[in-house]
């Protein structure tokens, strides 16, 4: 629902579109003549390019091609176009990209004849969707594909992407029921590559449903099949599911395929395989090892995240710069009769401006106010709500302890040697936790031993079930950090720690610190039984390690699955 304040700008805001809209008196046309050589020869270069994974120049050629290109007249062209566009978009991990480029094509495809084009389109499309985990319209887009009036191996493709999204989906015996048939079909047979993906989507599925026996089997002709063909991609692939096979039953073997599995798709460097083989590697590491493989997927998810940011600006550059010269050109065209409007336009525009001034300052005014009341009702709530969390472990934790303690001294007696040992063993348990409490909620120290401090704190989690490592803490330099950001810091650390002791049940906890010209990067992981991140629920702990975050106007990601270990990446700015 509108506010009251807002809903009183309504009336003047329909006033400026009626205004601007009267400032239309005159138009400029212009006839759309596609220029099919020119697009033909540009497609021709960036298909070139394109086939040389020269990516980038491949997408300029693209882009150029698609703005001589009219829609209607040659859809196909148009139609294809967009989609190498929207793969290479897909290639650097801009699926947002993809996704707007690939639906402008949309539109046209009731022009095209050839509806080879449409189901390329269809399943772009789909694998969009799929590597953004929406799989309901990944299924979606390969039926449409099915639908389509095409080659016989091109409807098995479209069957085999829709047993993929299943897996994702972890639908595994539907998926079964679409593979299944496929196994027979000369077609696949023949296509070694098909046919070993086939196999070992297969053994993955029967793995999941817990058919060791089947699914060994099929993982093993699988590999069989992809050893012959020497496709990296596919072993990779392969490996990193023999692993997953092994791993609780014989972590040795598991070990050796992650490896493996690494191994190959270092070969063709996929950072996505890597990473998932890293992923596993370290979770099945200890010591030096541990610490060395992790900083290799810390450095990889950094230049990867680098680069498809750079590769997404890049993109975004190209279709800008583009449209910004195509503006420019009509603009010249029309430059005569935007001149007879100038002096009509130019009273109108002060007016508008003055309106627009007048409403940016109520709009200031109001938000000011709002974002005033919001921040006194926060320190409200987090002094509320610190209030309870203490008065809460002081009535659960320690009033508790000191009960029973109370109760043993009044039913036991005190003179036999075990139970003077069992007193002393429960005073010392409420000391401990009473100076916990106390930890929790003390000042903090932001001084030169701020550092010291830090340590102190996070080793004190470490116990004989706990392993907790952290990197990077003496390379910050902390006296360059306010004070405020030295507190959030602290708190966070720690309230991670205490959310891992008391829920996680991890034995090993990575804390890692970097520093960039313009942020401190946190990453904590934990090897614990991990929460469903489509179920989390952002209370208590979890909700003031956001919370906090936010206020310094840092940003926080939290990545996690059901025994699947706990992580959490920080950026603070400095």
């Amino acid at each position: 629902m509108i506010p009251k304040r807002i809903q009183l700008f309504c009336p003047i805001i329909i006033f400026l579109l009626i205004l601007f809209s009267c400032q239309k008196k005159k138009s400029v046309t212009k006839n759309e003549i596609t220029n099919s050589p020119e697009v033909k020869r540009l497609i021709a270069v960036a298909d070139t390019l394109f086939d040389n994974n020269k990516f980038d120049t491949a997408f300029y050629y693209y882009n150029e091609a698609i703005f001589k290109c009219n829609p209607i007249k040659d859809p196909e062209n148009y139609i294809s176009t967009l989609n190498r566009m929207a793969i290479i978009q897909q290639t650097h991990g801009d699926y947002a990209g993809s996704e707007a480029t690939i639906t402008k094509a949309l539109p046209y495809t009731k022009y095209v004849k050839n509806q080879l084009h449409i189901w390329n389109l269809y399943v772009t499309l789909s694998t969009n969707y799929l590597d953004t985990y929406d799989y309901k319209n990944a299924i979606l887009y390969n039926e449409k594909a099915l639908e389509l009036d095409t080659k016989y191996w091109q409807k098995l493709a479209a069957q085999n992407n829709i047993g993929v999204a299943l897996i994702q989906d972890r639908k595994f015996e539907e998926a079964l029921d679409i593979f299944l048939p496929l196994e027979t079909k000369e077609q696949v047979v023949r296509d070694k590559d098909f046919y070993s993906s086939l196999l070992d989507n297969i053994g993955l599925c029967y793995f999941k449903i817990n058919d060791g026996e089947k699914a060994l089997n099929y993982m093993n002709r699988a590999i069989k099949v992809r050893q012959e063909t020497k496709n990296p991609f596919g072993l990779g692939k392969s490996y990193i599911h023999l692993a997953q096979f092994y791993e609780e039953q014989n972590p040795g073997m598991a070990k050796k395929y992650m490896l493996l599995s690494y191994k190959e798709f270092s070969k063709i460097n996929y950072v996505d395989g890597r990473l998932s083989a890293l992923k596993m590697i370290i979770k099945n590491s200890t010591y030096s090892e541990l610490r060395n493989y992790s900083n290799t997927y810390v450095n990889l998810v950094d230049s990867t995240n680098e680069f498809r940011q750079k590769a997404k600006n890049q993109f975004a550059k190209i279709k800008y710069d583009s449209k910004r010269e195509k503006e420019e050109n009509l603009k010249l065209k029309a430059h005569k009769a935007e001149n007879e409007l100038k002096l009509e336009k130019q009273k109108n525009r002060n007016i508008i401006s003055y309106i627009i001034i007048a409403l940016s300052l109520c709009l200031i005014l109001i938000l000011y106010y709002y974002l005033t009341s919001k921040a006194n009702r926060e320190k409200i709530e987090a002094a509320y709500n610190s209030e309870t969390r203490i008065s809460k472990k002081l009535h659960d934790e320690l009033a508790n302890d000191i009960y029973h303690t109370m109760a043993f001294v009044e039913n036991k007696n005190l003179s036999l040697t075990e139970n003077r040992a069992h007193l002393l063993s429960n005073l010392d348990t409420i000391y401990a936790r009473t100076r916990d409490i106390s930890k929790e909620n003390c000042t903090i120290i932001t001084d030169e031993n701020y550092t010291v401090l830090l340590k102190e704190m996070i080793s004190g989690f470490s116990t004989k079930n706990i392993n907790l490592i952290s990197n990077g803490l003496d390379s910050l330099s902390w006296d360059e950090i306010s004070k405020t950001k030295k507190i959030t810091i602290y708190r966070v650390i720690q309230e991670l720690l205490v959310n891992m002791r008391k829920y996680s049940e991890a034995t090993l906890v990575g804390i890692n610190f970097k520093a960039t010209e313009k942020n401190i990067l946190i990453n904590y992981t934990d090897n614990g039984k991990g929460i469903d991140t489509d179920k989390i629920i952002f209370k208590n702990g979890l909700y003031n390690v956001e919370n906090r975050i936010l206020k310094i106007k840092g940003t926080i990601d939290i990545t996690s699955g059901s025994n699947e270990g706990f992580k959490v990446f920080i950026k603070v700015p400095l």
